[in-house]
Formats: structure tokens, C-alpha cells, sequence
């Protein structure tokens, strides 16, 4: 059978075709990874994954291209969200480090350090730099805005939503109702 009968085949359901297809297909599409991961074992991971995506999403291949180059846009696309859950998953231990490097650094000198501190440091740049700049040393949303390049407004709301998320990292609004509910 050829690729274009097996494909309509895997298409309309037939399971011995989409088998073929990825018999065909599964060694030159690792052969890819191993290329672009440098990793045999992620190669097979990833041709895993994206036999398993083709499963899902065969009938929306529409033949304007190899079936094999189909598979490798799949692959990529898959080897790309890969590298990006590991850089923020990385991002976030490297952050972990430096915010248990930092809490030490101040404790050793006798400094506060408290949980806002540690709230804080959970919050993006963008939101944490505007609330230190209004809240710890009273600049006004205007040149905060003009330092970040960025308008007042804008500022407001990443103060606003920052330190919500830092009561709610405290869990203060939690116990200021239970304290007001018990009255």
C-alpha cells in the first residue's frame, strides 16, 4: 500500500495502517530528534510523544505535505515545549537557590527577613519591583511608571495584583475574615 492509502487508511480508523505509517516513519523521525536533542534517550521520548500526537490529530493532516515532514513539525513543536518547561522549571530552582541564599544573607547579619520578604520573592520581576519602589520607598506610580518605561495605570495594577497575591501567599485575607466572621 502506498503512504497516501495508508494515511486515508489510519484516517478512517484502520489501526494496521497507522502501524505501517509509523513503522515507516518511527526511524527516520528519531534519527531527527537524535540530531536536534543530542540525546538518544529524549529522541525517544519525543518520537513517543509525537506518534502518540499524530494518534490525536491524523485527521487533521491534510496532505500538503510529506507525511514525514508532518511528523517532524509535530516533533519540533513537541522538542520546543520540552525546552521551555525545562528553562522555567530551571528558572524557578535557580530562583529557589538565590531566595535561600538571600534569606541567609540576612539572617546571618541579624536583618529582617519575614515571610513578606519570602511572598515577595515568589513575584515576577515586573510585579515586585513596582511594590518595593511604591511600598518600601514611596515613589509615586508616575515615576515608576517612567523608570519601567511602562504607564502609571499599568503600575497600579501590578502593585494591586501583586500584593494580593502576596496576602494571599500570607494567607491574610483568610484570617482577617475568620477574625471578622467570630466577632
Amino acid at each position: 500500500m502506498e503512504e497516501k492509502e495508508l494515511i486515508h487508511s489510519a484516517k478512517s480508523g484502520n489501526k494496521r495502517a497507522l502501524a505501517m505509517l509509523f513503522q515507516n516513519n518511527y526511524p527516520f523521525l528519531v534519527k531527527y530528534l537524535i540530531k536536534v536533542t543530542m540525546n538518544p534517550d529524549t529522541a525517544e521520548d519525543l518520537a513517543q510523544e509525537t506518534m502518540a500526537k499524530c494518534i490525536e490529530k491524523i485527521h487533521l493532516y491534510q496532505f500538503k505535505s510529506k507525511f514525514s515532514s508532518w511528523l517532524i513539525s509535530i516533533a519540533t513543536n513537541l522538542y520546543i515545549d520540552h525546552q521551555r518547561k525545562k528553562k522555567r522549571e530551571k528558572a524557578y530552582q535557580m530562583d529557589e537557590e538565590q531566595h535561600r541564599k538571600l534569606k541567609w544573607h540576612f539572617e546571618t547579619r541579624n536583618e529582617e527577613w519575614n515571610d513578606a520578604m519570602s511572598a515577595l520573592g515568589k513575584l515576577a520581576d515586573d510585579v515586585r519591583i513596582p511594590i518595593i519602589l511604591r511600598h518600601y520607598y514611596g515613589y509615586s506610580y508616575d515615576e515608576i511608571g517612567e523608570w519601567m518605561k511602562l504607564s502609571p495605570g499599568t503600575i497600579k495594577s501590578r502593585v494591586h495584583n501583586g500584593i494580593m497575591a502576596v496576602r494571599k501567599e500570607l494567607k491574610i485575607n483568610d484570617e482577617h475574615e475568620r477574625r471578622s466572621t467570630s466577632r
